[in-house]
């Protein structure tokens, strides 16, 4: 299993939204590129990058993005506001791996199939629910598809992966737990990267044990101090892949 750490950008620092919403972040004291270099030298394969301006229409962070690109050498997968071709063909052209697309694949799902077919395993769709429903524009809209339902239509365009983010869970709702993680991961056949579901060590572990899960994204736990980096690649990658349901 690969442990992405996810680096949120938001006026060129790092930070972490509580709730999803842009007031009152958690801000860390970390120069974003230097902590992605350090990142790398314990062994990470993979960052998860997000310009959050850009996700709320309030700048963006694409310099410094592009500067994390440059300089990791590591792969990098990219999200934030990602919404036509233009941005897609920005983004692999600076060197991204892949590119996360999230409302634009709702709104716009033609698109997706468009960008996978131009980079095959290029193309990451993101999606995120509340009340086992999709949720967009920042989880301020919610639509009437069930994670499943949504994500089937794209189990032949050639994504690289899905991120789940179980909006219940990660904030803690009542009687929230990892099953609507793993009933997407059981009912489509398309690589799941969990996200929102890593509060201890223990996740990684429990995490790298589900089939179908290829992947976990980690932030806060990570960047809070609960484990370091190596710590959690270590316990995920000591795990042979679990074959997917399907």
């Amino acid at each position: 299993m690969i442990v992405y750490p996810d680096l949120e950008l938001r006026k060129g620092r790092l930070v972490n939204l509580l709730d999803g919403k842009m007031e009152n972040p958690i801000v860390y004291d970390l120069d974003p590129v230097k902590c992605a270099k350090d990142l790398v030298a314990e062994g990470a394969e993979w960052l998860h990058v997000v310009d959050i301006d850009a996700v709320f229409n309030e700048g963006e962070n694409t310099d410094i993005i592009k500067e994390i690109i440059r300089k990791v050498g590591c792969k990098v997968q990219v999200g934030g506001a990602i919404r036509n071709m233009e941005k897609v063909h920005m983004w692999m052209g600076a060197g991204a791996s892949r590119v996360v697309i999230a409302t634009a694949a709702v709104k716009y799902p033609h698109f997706v199939k468009a960008a996978a077919t131009a980079y095959p395993e290029g193309v990451v769709v993101s999606i995120d629910a509340k009340s086992h429903r999709v949720v967009v524009e920042g989880w301020t809209e919610t639509t009437k598809f069930t994670p499943v339902e949504f994500a089937r239509q794209f189990e032949n365009a050639g994504l690289a992966a899905l991120i789940y983010t179980d909006i219940d869970y990660a904030y803690g709702f009542a009687e929230s737990s990892f099953s609507h993680t793993t009933d997407l991961a059981k009912n489509v056949k398309i690589p799941v990267i969990a996200s929102g579901l890593v509060k201890s060590i223990d996740d990684i572990s429990t995490l790298s044990y589900l089939a179908g899960i290829s992947g976990v994204i980690t932030s806060r736990a990570l960047f809070g101090g609960k484990f370091t980096f190596k710590e959690a690649n270590a316990i995920a990658s000591q795990r042979e892949p679990i074959a997917p349901f399907i």
